[in-house]
């Protein structure tokens, strides 16, 4: 059944809405773009280091496990709410969905810190995930279908790494906050669960003047709507003195409304019309995902264990860690649109694990001190950051605009659940620190997981630099040329 029988009777349109959006130059629209969406990962950053060095569990009385048990319950939140958001993403648009979860971050959020007992404290955490799991699934689809196809490279993962530079803020925050000499315990935490709905309120009034993505209107039936929100951006781009090209009538695209896609055809899609596709996302995502949980969450307890760094004195070397993970993106995103996405993730991954592997052995051979290790952590991870913001971005332009809200929040659901393993696993090998050997095979074996990740890529991999997202993965909504009217 073709897309045009399948949407009903609807007549084909002709559309130049996605290759009018792919000739725009970079504009202040498209900072606005970048300001306005891209402080969802600045906020997860903020929340995970805010609340892994938190306070609270004094002032509540909770014990140790009920402090982990607090961050995976924020984590299980994130999932849900990627997994009901993502739906609704492509089913009711893109500017709703990252309007009404930011707005759920917020409140929840805010709320947290009013918490006087350990369940008030869990169920507003949960909330919180569940909006900032929604922001990951709409951010991400509005990213892609805004920002023109030779910058959408570079955008999307530096976007996705400045989850690092929230950390960084939280980190800083903390010094502060949890200072009792200078903020009363009972309050140092609260304060903190502050600083993120503070700088949401700024961003919500940003995100207000953010038109809806013109690629999901058009697959919606909305193709005038689409066309005057076209014609609004390039007469802005027109102010600032530019001067536009026609777009030529061949690069028109059919369109009919996009058809109604149960859950059985969402996964019919993933499992037989992609497959080497979903494979692509599954291997990028976990490989990913479990490596970085897998040192994120034990890099305190290694310090501590094999070099004797008192807990305090772990928050020094966060920071270069942290800083390498941010620069990685920031520095490499752009030679994923000019170098290539294949040739990119395999060299990232790869130099990731290979780095990973050559300090798991001196590390085994007892050459590495603390500081050596964080710098052997900072360079992996520099790799590591741009190649797991690229399985982002890889899993978003891979598959259809009407299912792409989907697509982000079944592999980031995956992702999740593969990472949340790898922190009992890599805890477990560092023991009571006596022995390197377990912790040392943990090494290898992540160095050769990213090692593989890339490989997979390299081999299945989709080569979407420069391309319009149309052309990447042919809207399911699009009609042959012929029936167009």
């Amino acid at each position: 059944m073709t897309a045009a029988s399948s949407a009903g009777t609807a007549t084909p349109r002709l559309s130049l809405v996605p290759a009018r959006m792919d000739r725009l130059p970079w504009t202040r629209f498209h900072w606005s773009i970048v300001i306005g969406l891209g402080v969802s990962w600045i906020l997860d950053g903020l929340e995970i280091q805010i609340v892994s060095a938190a306070g609270f569990e004094k002032t509540l009385g909770m014990t140790p496990a009920e402090v982990g048990a607090t961050a995976t319950i924020y984590l299980v939140g994130q999932v849900v709410g990627a997994l009901y958001f993502g739906r609704l993403t492509d089913k009711i648009g893109r500017k709703r969905l990252f309007i009404l979860t930011l707005a759920i971050y917020l409140v929840a959020s805010g709320i947290a810190g009013f918490s006087f007992s350990v369940w008030f404290l869990w169920i507003f955490r949960f909330i919180a995930g569940l909006g900032i799991g929604g922001e990951y699934t709409a951010i991400n689809s509005a990213i892609d279908e805004l920002i023109p196809s030779r910058y959408r490279g570079r955008v999307d993962i530096a976007v996705n790494g400045t989850y690092w530079a929230g950390a960084m803020i939280g980190a800083t925050a903390n010094l502060f906050l949890l200072d009792p000499n200078i903020f009363p315990e009972s309050w140092g935490w609260r304060i903190g669960f502050f600083i993120g709905p503070v700088l949401g309120l700024i961003i919500i009034y940003l995100r207000r003047h953010i038109p809806e993505s013109p690629r999901w209107l058009m697959t919606h039936g909305r193709l005038e709507e689409a066309e005057r929100t076209v014609d609004e951006i390039e007469a802005g781009v027109r102010r600032e003195g530019v001067t536009l090209t026609e777009v030529p009538p061949e690069k028109a695209m059919s369109i009919v409304e996009a058809p109604r896609l149960g859950f059985r055809t969402v996964t019919g899609i993933f499992l037989k019309k992609y497959p080497k596709r979903s494979f692509l996302g599954f291997s990028m995502m976990v490989t990913q995902s479990f490596l970085y949980n897998a040192i994120f969450f034990t890099y305190s307890l290694v310090l501590q264990n094999f070099y004797h760094i008192s807990a305090s004195g772990v928050s020094v070397y966060f920071f270069p860690f942290a800083v390498g993970n941010l620069l990685g993106p920031l520095i490499l995103g752009p030679f994923f649109d000019t170098v290539g996405r294949r040739k990119m993730i395999l060299g990232t991954y790869g130099f990731a694990g290979v780095v990973l592997a050559v300090s798991a052995a001196l590390f085994q051979a007892g050459s590495l001190n603390a500081t050596t290790h964080t710098i052997f952590w900072c360079v992996s991870f520099f790799f590591a950051s741009a190649g797991a913001s690229s399985a982002y971005l890889t899993v978003s332009e891979i598959f259809p605009l009407e299912l792409r809200g989907q697509a982000i929040s079944y592999f980031f659901a995956i992702s999740q659940a593969a990472g949340a393993i790898a922190p009992f696993v890599f805890s477990s090998l560092i023991g009571n620190g006596l022995d390197r050997g377990p912790l040392t095979i943990g090494y290898y074996f992540g160095a050769a997981i990213m090692i593989l990740g890339g490989l997979i890529a390299w081999f299945v991999g989709v080569n979407a630099e420069g391309q319009s997202l149309e052309d990447v993965a042919e809207p399911l909504s699009k009609a042959p040329m012929a029936e167009a009217s």
